[in-house]
């Protein structure tokens, strides 16, 4: 059976790569000149890997299911969903009372990107306050932090010290995200994923492990 490749996307890379998305679809990464008898050639090559991947996504449970931004319709925060309700008026586009979130009728045309905002600037005020946390206690010396659009991956750590990650991350619970902001700090000293790299993660988090099977299992629900 032949394999459906969703999407090639050309660009200056010098190799071919393939990524299954969180919906299961398969995205190829390929050169400007090769030639797409090529990508086809290397998708057969990994035509069980493919397969896998894909059943592995699509037996996901719970599922996520795309959001209709309709009254009722929850959204995760901190681990927790909380009720969106829409409103007729009111001063900012979008209101969070730990409760519910208020968005106006106004800004329904564009209530994904409202909500991504505020997701961002709490995701930035919340593992900023994690990091500094974290690298006081165990006198970690970092660039700056950023926050990204990244899908699939929650943390990184670039050559310059600089902290980066994903804004789906504020939809995890606490500890989820101190595991990763844990994880990103101790990649500073460690820049791979040596023993001593785990070691040092564990003298900071002893439980890591069930905070990472958590993000394993349902980091297919942090997204909009």
């Amino acid at each position: 059976m032949e394999i459906k490749i969703d999407k090639i996307i050309r660009t200056k890379r010098k190799t071919i790569a393939l990524q299954i998305t969180e919906d299961a679809n398969l995205i190829v990464r390929a050169p400007y000149d090769v030639s797409e008898q090529t990508i086809k050639n290397v998708v057969i090559k990994h035509k069980d890997w493919i397969e896998k991947k894909k059943k592995k996504i699509l037996s996901r449970d719970p599922k996520f299911v795309p959001k209709e931004f309709v009254n009722g319709e929850g959204f995760l925060y901190l681990g927790r969903y909380y009720k969106l309700v829409l409103v007729e008026k009111q001063n900012t586009p979008l209101v969070f009372d730990h409760h519910s979130f208020y968005l106006s009728k106004d800004y329904l045309p564009s209530a994904r990107d409202v909500l991504i905002r505020w997701y961002k600037e709490r995701a930035y005020e919340k593992i900023s306050e994690r990091v500094e946390w974290y690298a006081k206690k165990r006198g970690f010396v970092y660039n700056k932090i950023n926050i990204t659009d990244a899908k699939q991956r929650w943390g990184s750590c670039s050559p310059k010290n600089n902290l980066n990650f994903s804004w789906r991350l504020i939809m995890a619970p606490l500890p989820v995200i101190d595991y990763v902001v844990v994880h990103e700090l101790v990649h500073l000293e460690e820049k791979n994923h040596s023993k001593f790299f785990w070691i040092k993660v564990k003298m900071l988090m002893p439980d890591y492990e069930k905070h990472d099977d958590w993000l394993k299992r349902n980091g297919h629900l942090l997204r909009i």
